[in-house]
Protein backbone atom coordinates (compact mmCIF):
# COMPACT_ATOMS: atom_id res chain seq x y z
CA UNK A 1 0.00 0.00 0.00
CA UNK A 2 1.09 3.71 -0.63
CA UNK A 3 1.37 5.43 3.08
CA UNK A 4 0.10 8.97 1.78
CA UNK A 5 1.40 10.77 5.17
CA UNK A 6 5.02 10.18 4.29
CA UNK A 7 5.18 9.20 0.71
CA UNK A 8 6.76 5.54 1.06
CA UNK A 9 5.58 2.36 -0.63
CA UNK A 10 5.48 -0.85 1.55
CA UNK A 11 5.89 -3.31 -0.52
CA UNK A 12 4.08 -6.46 0.05
CA UNK A 13 6.21 -9.66 1.59
CA UNK A 14 5.95 -11.18 -1.87
CA UNK A 15 6.41 -7.99 -4.19
CA UNK A 16 9.47 -9.26 -5.82
CA UNK A 17 8.32 -12.25 -8.13
CA UNK A 18 5.85 -9.73 -9.58
CA UNK A 19 8.54 -7.38 -10.45
CA UNK A 20 9.39 -7.31 -14.55
CA UNK A 21 13.01 -8.42 -14.82
CA UNK A 22 15.16 -4.75 -16.02
CA UNK A 23 17.12 -4.78 -19.29
CA UNK A 24 20.49 -4.29 -18.55
CA UNK A 25 21.04 -1.33 -20.33
CA UNK A 26 18.23 0.65 -17.86
CA UNK A 27 19.88 -1.06 -14.22
CA UNK A 28 21.24 2.35 -12.36
CA UNK A 29 25.16 1.33 -11.53
CA UNK A 30 25.26 1.82 -7.46
CA UNK A 31 28.44 -1.14 -7.33
CA UNK A 32 30.98 0.99 -5.40
CA UNK A 33 32.37 1.93 -2.31
CA UNK A 34 29.64 4.09 -0.20
CA UNK A 35 29.90 6.13 3.21
CA UNK A 36 28.55 8.07 5.68
CA UNK A 37 30.22 9.40 8.74
CA UNK A 38 27.05 9.68 11.08
CA UNK A 39 26.18 8.23 14.74
CA UNK A 40 23.88 6.65 15.73
CA UNK A 41 23.23 7.41 11.73
CA UNK A 42 19.67 6.95 10.79
CA UNK A 43 18.12 10.05 9.14
CA UNK A 44 14.76 10.76 10.39
CA UNK A 45 12.21 12.29 8.72
CA UNK A 46 11.20 15.76 9.07
CA UNK A 47 7.32 14.60 9.14
CA UNK A 48 5.28 11.39 10.00
CA UNK A 49 5.98 8.05 11.66
CA UNK A 50 10.04 7.80 11.79
CA UNK A 51 12.31 6.37 13.56
CA UNK A 52 13.39 6.97 17.73
CA UNK A 53 16.08 9.42 18.29
CA UNK A 54 18.21 10.42 21.43
CA UNK A 55 17.04 12.23 24.20
CA UNK A 56 20.49 13.01 25.09
CA UNK A 57 21.77 15.80 23.34
CA UNK A 58 25.26 17.22 23.10
CA UNK A 59 26.06 20.44 21.22
CA UNK A 60 22.63 20.18 20.13
CA UNK A 61 22.91 16.50 18.23
CA UNK A 62 22.65 13.07 19.59
CA UNK A 63 25.20 12.84 22.23
CA UNK A 64 26.69 8.77 21.50
CA UNK A 65 27.97 8.52 25.23
CA UNK A 66 24.51 7.79 26.34
CA UNK A 67 22.10 6.19 24.32
CA UNK A 68 18.69 7.23 25.92
CA UNK A 69 15.94 6.60 22.89
CA UNK A 70 12.76 8.64 22.98
CA UNK A 71 10.48 5.64 24.46
CA UNK A 72 7.53 8.39 24.05
CA UNK A 73 7.94 8.30 20.10
CA UNK A 74 4.21 7.11 18.77
CA UNK A 75 5.73 4.75 16.76
CA UNK A 76 6.17 2.23 19.84
CA UNK A 77 3.65 -0.25 21.60
CA UNK A 78 3.92 -0.13 25.12
CA UNK A 79 5.98 -3.26 25.78
CA UNK A 80 8.61 -1.62 23.14
CA UNK A 81 8.00 1.64 25.16
CA UNK A 82 9.68 0.17 28.20
CA UNK A 83 12.19 -1.77 26.45
CA UNK A 84 13.98 1.56 25.12
CA UNK A 85 13.38 3.04 28.29
CA UNK A 86 15.01 0.75 30.03
CA UNK A 87 17.90 0.89 27.93
CA UNK A 88 18.08 4.41 27.98
CA UNK A 89 18.10 4.45 32.08
CA UNK A 90 21.56 1.94 31.97
CA UNK A 91 23.11 4.57 29.36
CA UNK A 92 22.37 7.37 31.65
CA UNK A 93 23.97 5.36 34.36
CA UNK A 94 26.91 5.39 32.60
CA UNK A 95 26.13 1.27 31.39
CA UNK A 96 27.36 0.48 27.96
CA UNK A 97 24.48 -2.35 27.60
CA UNK A 98 25.01 -5.14 24.98
CA UNK A 99 24.43 -5.05 21.91
CA UNK A 100 25.13 -6.41 18.15
CA UNK A 101 27.83 -4.01 17.39
CA UNK A 102 29.62 -4.18 21.18
CA UNK A 103 29.69 -7.89 21.27
CA UNK A 104 30.44 -8.93 17.89
CA UNK A 105 27.06 -10.26 16.98
CA UNK A 106 25.68 -10.13 13.30
CA UNK A 107 23.56 -6.57 12.48
CA UNK A 108 20.20 -7.28 11.48
CA UNK A 109 18.50 -4.74 8.96
CA UNK A 110 18.49 -1.55 9.86
CA UNK A 111 20.82 -2.10 13.05
CA UNK A 112 23.46 -2.58 10.17
CA UNK A 113 23.08 1.01 8.48
CA UNK A 114 25.30 2.75 11.62
CA UNK A 115 27.83 0.75 9.77
CA UNK A 116 29.72 3.83 8.09
CA UNK A 117 31.22 1.95 5.28
CA UNK A 118 29.15 -0.15 3.06
CA UNK A 119 29.98 -1.77 -0.37
CA UNK A 120 28.13 -3.28 -2.98
CA UNK A 121 28.14 -5.53 -5.55
CA UNK A 122 25.85 -6.12 -8.71
CA UNK A 123 25.64 -9.42 -10.74
CA UNK A 124 22.71 -9.93 -12.52
CA UNK A 125 21.01 -12.58 -10.32
CA UNK A 126 22.17 -11.19 -7.12
CA UNK A 127 22.98 -8.21 -4.95
CA UNK A 128 25.73 -8.25 -2.60
CA UNK A 129 26.30 -5.88 0.48
CA UNK A 130 29.79 -5.81 2.63
CA UNK A 131 30.01 -3.52 5.47
CA UNK A 132 33.31 -2.11 7.09
CA UNK A 133 32.99 -3.47 10.95
CA UNK A 134 33.76 -7.30 10.30
CA UNK A 135 32.04 -10.04 8.64
CA UNK A 136 28.74 -9.06 8.32
CA UNK A 137 27.33 -9.60 4.45
CA UNK A 138 24.56 -9.43 2.81
CA UNK A 139 22.83 -11.53 -0.23
CA UNK A 140 19.89 -10.05 -2.22
CA UNK A 141 18.38 -12.52 -4.49
CA UNK A 142 17.22 -10.64 -7.78
CA UNK A 143 13.73 -10.71 -9.48
CA UNK A 144 12.83 -13.71 -7.39
CA UNK A 145 9.99 -14.50 -4.59
CA UNK A 146 10.71 -15.07 -1.07
CA UNK A 147 11.08 -19.09 -0.45
CA UNK A 148 7.74 -20.39 0.81
CA UNK A 149 9.82 -22.55 3.29
CA UNK A 150 11.78 -19.66 4.47
CA UNK A 151 13.82 -20.11 7.53
CA UNK A 152 15.37 -17.13 9.67
CA UNK A 153 18.28 -16.26 9.20
CA UNK A 154 20.93 -13.51 10.64
CA UNK A 155 19.91 -10.92 7.87
CA UNK A 156 16.74 -12.27 7.18
CA UNK A 157 15.48 -13.60 3.31
CA UNK A 158 16.00 -10.68 1.29
CA UNK A 159 14.60 -10.57 -2.37
CA UNK A 160 15.31 -7.58 -4.72
CA UNK A 161 14.33 -6.33 -8.28
CA UNK A 162 14.56 -2.53 -10.10
CA UNK A 163 12.33 -0.08 -10.75
CA UNK A 164 13.39 2.17 -12.96
CA UNK A 165 16.10 3.69 -11.35
CA UNK A 166 15.41 2.37 -8.04
CA UNK A 167 16.66 -1.03 -6.15
CA UNK A 168 13.79 -2.36 -4.30
CA UNK A 169 14.52 -5.12 -1.71
CA UNK A 170 12.36 -6.90 0.75
CA UNK A 171 13.24 -8.38 3.83
CA UNK A 172 11.62 -11.12 5.76
CA UNK A 173 12.52 -13.80 7.94
CA UNK A 174 15.21 -12.35 10.67
CA UNK A 175 16.56 -14.44 13.38
CA UNK A 176 14.71 -13.87 17.14
CA UNK A 177 16.11 -16.63 18.66
CA UNK A 178 19.81 -14.68 19.33
CA UNK A 179 21.43 -12.50 21.63
CA UNK A 180 20.22 -8.85 21.89
CA UNK A 181 17.79 -8.58 19.04
CA UNK A 182 17.31 -5.09 18.47
CA UNK A 183 16.75 -2.87 15.48
CA UNK A 184 18.88 0.40 15.75
CA UNK A 185 21.28 1.31 19.16
CA UNK A 186 18.59 1.97 21.51
CA UNK A 187 17.65 -1.05 21.88
CA UNK A 188 14.45 -1.18 20.40
CA UNK A 189 13.27 -5.07 19.73
CA UNK A 190 11.74 -6.60 17.33
CA UNK A 191 9.36 -10.36 16.58
CA UNK A 192 9.21 -12.43 13.88
CA UNK A 193 6.77 -10.41 11.86
CA UNK A 194 9.63 -8.00 11.34
CA UNK A 195 9.17 -6.71 7.32
CA UNK A 196 11.52 -4.06 5.92
CA UNK A 197 11.67 -2.82 2.58
CA UNK A 198 14.98 -0.44 1.32
CA UNK A 199 14.71 1.79 -1.79
CA UNK A 200 18.53 2.89 -3.32
CA UNK A 201 18.71 5.55 -5.55
CA UNK A 202 21.29 7.51 -6.76
CA UNK A 203 20.73 11.23 -6.44
CA UNK A 204 22.54 14.71 -6.84
CA UNK A 205 24.03 16.84 -4.53
CA UNK A 206 21.17 19.02 -4.97
CA UNK A 207 18.62 16.63 -3.86
CA UNK A 208 21.27 14.87 -1.23
CA UNK A 209 20.96 18.26 0.84
CA UNK A 210 18.02 17.42 2.48
CA UNK A 211 18.72 13.78 3.84
CA UNK A 212 22.10 15.48 4.36
CA UNK A 213 20.54 18.67 6.39
CA UNK A 214 18.33 15.90 8.56
CA UNK A 215 21.46 14.06 9.20
CA UNK A 216 23.55 17.27 10.82
CA UNK A 217 20.52 17.78 12.73
CA UNK A 218 20.09 14.63 14.43
CA UNK A 219 23.67 12.74 13.90
CA UNK A 220 26.91 13.12 15.64
CA UNK A 221 29.53 13.68 12.53
CA UNK A 222 32.79 11.75 12.74
CA UNK A 223 35.61 12.64 10.51
CA UNK A 224 36.63 9.61 8.51
CA UNK A 225 37.08 9.05 4.70
CA UNK A 226 34.60 11.92 2.94
CA UNK A 227 35.90 14.32 0.68
CA UNK A 228 33.78 17.30 1.69
CA UNK A 229 34.01 19.11 -1.33
CA UNK A 230 32.49 16.25 -3.79
CA UNK A 231 29.46 17.40 -5.81
CA UNK A 232 28.80 13.60 -7.72
CA UNK A 233 25.93 11.21 -7.45
CA UNK A 234 25.20 10.21 -4.02
CA UNK A 235 23.39 7.06 -2.64
CA UNK A 236 20.34 7.13 -0.88
CA UNK A 237 18.76 4.13 0.80
CA UNK A 238 14.92 5.23 2.20
CA UNK A 239 14.07 2.64 4.23
CA UNK A 240 10.51 1.72 5.99
CA UNK A 241 10.00 -0.71 8.89
CA UNK A 242 6.84 -2.56 10.24
CA UNK A 243 6.46 -5.00 12.91
CA UNK A 244 3.27 -5.14 14.03
CA UNK A 245 4.64 -7.02 17.24
CA UNK A 246 6.44 -3.90 18.24
CA UNK A 247 5.24 -0.76 16.49
CA UNK A 248 2.21 0.96 16.06
CA UNK A 249 2.34 1.42 12.48
CA UNK A 250 5.04 1.22 9.47
CA UNK A 251 7.65 4.22 9.92
CA UNK A 252 10.94 5.16 8.04
CA UNK A 253 14.10 7.22 7.55
CA UNK A 254 16.76 7.56 5.07
CA UNK A 255 21.00 7.02 5.14
CA UNK A 256 22.51 9.05 2.43
CA UNK A 257 25.79 7.57 1.34
CA UNK A 258 28.46 8.86 -0.34
CA UNK A 259 31.49 7.53 -2.60
CA UNK A 260 34.39 6.15 0.12
CA UNK A 261 37.80 7.45 -1.37
CA UNK A 262 39.97 4.81 0.13
CA UNK A 263 39.28 0.59 0.66
CA UNK A 264 37.99 -0.88 3.51
CA UNK A 265 40.43 -1.12 6.21
CA UNK A 266 40.78 -4.76 7.41
CA UNK A 267 38.91 -5.67 10.44
CA UNK A 268 37.84 -8.23 12.52
CA UNK A 269 35.23 -8.33 15.26
CA UNK A 270 35.61 -11.20 17.89
CA UNK A 271 33.87 -11.74 21.01
CA UNK A 272 35.56 -11.17 24.25
CA UNK A 273 34.42 -11.92 27.48
CA UNK A 274 33.89 -8.12 29.19
CA UNK A 275 30.47 -7.53 30.12
CA UNK A 276 29.92 -3.70 29.17
CA UNK A 277 26.52 -3.75 30.97
CA UNK A 278 28.39 -5.10 34.17
CA UNK A 279 31.38 -3.20 34.00
CA UNK A 280 33.03 -6.63 34.37
CA UNK A 281 34.78 -9.67 32.91
CA UNK A 282 32.98 -13.21 32.22
CA UNK A 283 33.67 -15.77 35.01
CA UNK A 284 34.97 -18.26 32.22
CA UNK A 285 36.07 -21.72 33.03
CA UNK A 286 40.17 -21.84 33.73
CA UNK A 287 42.58 -24.55 33.49
CA UNK A 288 45.92 -24.21 35.42
CA UNK A 289 46.95 -26.45 33.07
CA UNK A 290 46.83 -27.53 29.48
CA UNK A 291 44.41 -30.58 28.84
CA UNK A 292 46.38 -31.68 25.92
Amino acid sequence: MIRPDVGIVICAAVAACCATPSRAADIPNFTGMWRHQSLPGFEPLASGPTSVTNLSREDGVSNYDELVGDYKNPILQPAAAETVKKFGEMSRAGITYPSPANQCWPEPVPYIFKTFGMEMLQEPDQITFMYDEGPDVRRVRLNQPHRADVQPSWYGDSVGHYEGDTLVIDTIATRTDRPYAMIDLYGTPYTKALHVVERYRLISYEEAQDGLLRDAKENKRIPGDLDPKYRGKFLQVVFTVDDPGVFTTPWSATITYRPGREPFSEAVCAENQHEYYNNADTNVPKSAKPDF
